[in-house]
């Protein structure tokens, strides 16, 4: 099989057997202006060829003849309705001295493993391009259908829209956010991007103040004031952000919870809702800001990490869109924040005090004033080899802060550290992304002072590694270290 040469650098070609796909490709060729050359064994058909300008033949593509006299041309395509026929042609060329390049048409998969295997270039078997070009048109009818009820959602608004990402937003919820925000002020509807909780880990400050991206405080304001309620990539959330039906739920994945919405557009088969968006922008051919660009490439990027994870066609079409339009700088300051002094300490001591069982690891950051810095440390040691969950906990003043991450898909680290700690402190987060404050007397039943801080460091430590091992499935060990 040749390698040596590419289909942009050909400019000859030959068409053996030219149906009604050889016609049809003929065709094209003629009008890209490329020297194409037909053989058919069938007079009429080449007499009804020459009436429309093609040079055409007749010719008996089994013999090999017929590919010694085409052996110069750069591409052959081999498009006759039966296979035995094709496969003689086919040894017969890769007989022929000189590279050339061969494309030949196949009736069933077993036919195109038989051609690879003489050495054809490219199989094709019309029945499978006549399937994926209809599902590509029913994809794309689908998705102008979603776009327009979408609008049409959003220009029902009479007040203001709310955009609201779950508790504690990652990257992927809030690029796609302020996408659908983009729309609805094309539309000339006042939208805001609403979040909950914190935004605790260092990237995601970093992604949203170098981006300058707004975000309003749930705590903030009444969602009373809002006519239109939309949810954003709310699936891993362990509940809603809002009670009761909403106007528009948008996700690339099932919720997680039962959840109501006058429109709806979930899609499994992506792995980012920062791709959902991207198409809905494509579809509506709007102009892309360099913001919202960077913000959807970034999006794409951390929920596939770095198109590593169940990345799909979409998530690779969507990021090949928005390349030309993102900051690239600016993705790479987000990518790499610097690390404070505390930071790094709390991630010193974490290391020193880990303790590692199958993928799983938990630790000990001592007494910490940030406790931010904890979910930091959690994401950095989940990066180590092996690891596919992290969780790291340290006291705060009057309570035990737990921050964990998750990359395990068949896990929800929310749903655990709720089933673990719900019923004795607040827990809050989704899938990869979770954090617990548990008050320090529900385990201790003593005051922190000077005197007990070894003490009370002890308990919480045996109570809390036992408690997270237990609840990922695995015993934790005596003592501390890995």
């Amino acid at each position: 099989m040749s390698t040596a040469i590419t289909m942009a650098s050909m400019s000859t070609y030959a068409i053996l057997g030219c149906g009604s796909v050889g016609h049809a490709v003929a065709e094209e060729l003629e009008r890209e202006q490329k020297d194409v050359l037909i053989l058919d064994k069938d007079e009429d058909r080449v007499e009804a060829l020459r009436d429309q300008d093609l040079d055409a033949r007749t010719a008996d593509i089994r013999e090999a003849a017929v590919a010694e006299s085409i052996a110069e041309r750069d591409v052959i395509l081999i498009m006759a309705t039966d296979v035995e026929t094709n496969k003689t042609a086919v040894k017969h060329l890769r007989e022929q001295p000189g590279e050339r390049y061969i494309v030949v048409r196949a009736s069933d998969p077993v036919s195109a493993d038989e051609f690879t295997e003489l050495g054809a270039d490219v199989v094709i078997n019309p029945s499978t391009v006549i399937a994926d070009s209809a599902l590509r048109a029913l994809e794309s009818g689908e998705l102008e259908y979603k776009t327009g009820e979408l609008v049409d959602s959003i220009d029902s608004t009479t007040a203001k829209m709310a955009i609201l990402t779950h508790h504690r937003p990652n990257p992927d919820a809030i690029a796609s956010a302020i996408a659908l925000q983009a729309i609805a002020d094309d539309r000339d509807v006042d939208a805001d991007v609403i979040y909950d909780g914190e935004m605790s880990l260092q990237e995601n400050r970093a992604f949203v103040n170098l981006l300058g991206i707004d975000l309003v405080s749930k705590a903030d304001i009444s969602l009373d004031t809002y006519d239109t309620i939309t949810l954003i990539n709310h699936a891993h959330a362990t509940e809603p952000t809002v009670d009761g039906v909403v106007d528009i739920y948008i996700d690339h994945a099932e919720p997680q919870f039962e959840m109501e919405a006058a429109f709806s557009d979930i899609r499994p088969n992506v792995s980012s809702s920062s791709t959902i968006l991207t198409k809905y922008l494509q579809t509506l051919d709007l102009t892309v800001s360099e913001e919202v660009a960077t913000a959807l490439l970034y999006g794409i990027r951390a929920e596939t990490l770095d198109f590593k994870r169940d990345t799909t066609p979409a998530d690779l079409t969507a990021a090949a869109y928005l390349y030309p339009f993102a900051d690239h700088d600016t993705l790479e300051q987000v990518e790499a924040p610097s690390m404070s002094p505390e930071t790094l300490d709390v991630l010193a001591e974490a290391i020193h005090n880990r303790e590692v069982k199958g993928s799983h690891l938990v630790t000990n950051a001592g007494f910490v004033r940030d406790q931010d810095a904890l979910g930091q440390a959690a994401q950095r040691l989940l990066n180590l080899e092996g690891i596919t969950t992290s969780a790291v906990f340290a006291i705060t003043d009057d309570a035990i802060y737990l921050a964990a991450r998750s990359k395990d898909i068949r896990m929800n680290i929310g749903s655990v550290l709720e089933d673990t700690f719900g019923d004795i402190g607040e827990t809050a987060g989704h899938s990869t992304d979770a954090s617990a404050t548990i008050p320090l007397g529900i385990f201790t039943g003593i005051e922190t002072s000077e005197e007990n801080r070894g003490t009370l460091l002890s308990l919480v430590e045996k109570a809390v590694r036992t408690k997270l091992f237990e609840a990922l499935g695995v015993e934790a060990s005596d003592g501390n270290g890995s």
